[in-house]
């Protein structure tokens, strides 16, 4: 499920909008009347992913002083009149022009949801980057095989790499394993 956070300057208008999103089954995290709210509550949301819809103006900042603080991960859709959204240059707002039309907003919801989910599951199948202690972990481990067991580095890498499978622990933990086992020899 995505997180939403509704901002508008007046909090019924917000309130209005986060009504009709959660009846329509959306997650809507918070509702707003002020920029600052939203950072703080993006901010509680460490390393999360969203959604916040926005009006135009509200009363300590603008729509773009919002965006410039808001995390890459989180998408803006700004809904305001046609006269203020011709004032919108950014390429990564999505623009609604008031009065709203719900079919509008739901399927602009409906498809930056999608983008946000396949977002995750990218960032989740992407492997992990080692660190350097990491890799010196490794290559350490894979050095005593080699001089023990008279392995090749791809077989002493191919070894590490089996018995992380067959014990179900990652490679670094395997690599302290045979670091432990065989500097004992």
């Amino acid at each position: 499920m995505v997180n939403i956070i509704v901002v508008f300057s007046s909090q019924k208008d917000g309130i209005n909008i986060r009504n009709l999103l959660m009846r329509h089954g959306h997650n809507v995290v918070t509702v707003c009347t002020n920029g600052a709210a939203v950072s703080q509550a993006v901010d509680q949301m460490e390393g999360s992913d969203g959604i916040v819809v926005s009006g135009y103006k509200y009363q300590d900042m603008t729509y773009s002083d919002l965006l410039a603080d808001l995390p890459d991960t989180w998408q803006m859709i700004v809904m305001a009149s046609q006269g203020n959204l011709s004032h919108i240059f950014e390429y990564n707002v999505i623009k609604i022009p008031m009065p709203v039309k719900v079919y509008d907003l739901f399927t602009t919801l409906q498809a930056i949801e999608i983008t946000i989910i396949r977002r995750r599951k990218k960032r989740r199948e992407k492997p992990k980057e080692r660190s350097s202690a990491e890799r010196a972990l490794l290559e350490h481990a894979k050095s005593l095989l080699m001089e023990t067991k008279n392995m090749s580095e791809v077989e002493a890498h191919r070894y590490i790499q089996k018995c992380s499978m067959d014990n179900g622990t990652n490679m670094v933990e395997t690599a302290q394993m045979v670091i432990e086992i065989y500097s004992q020899a």
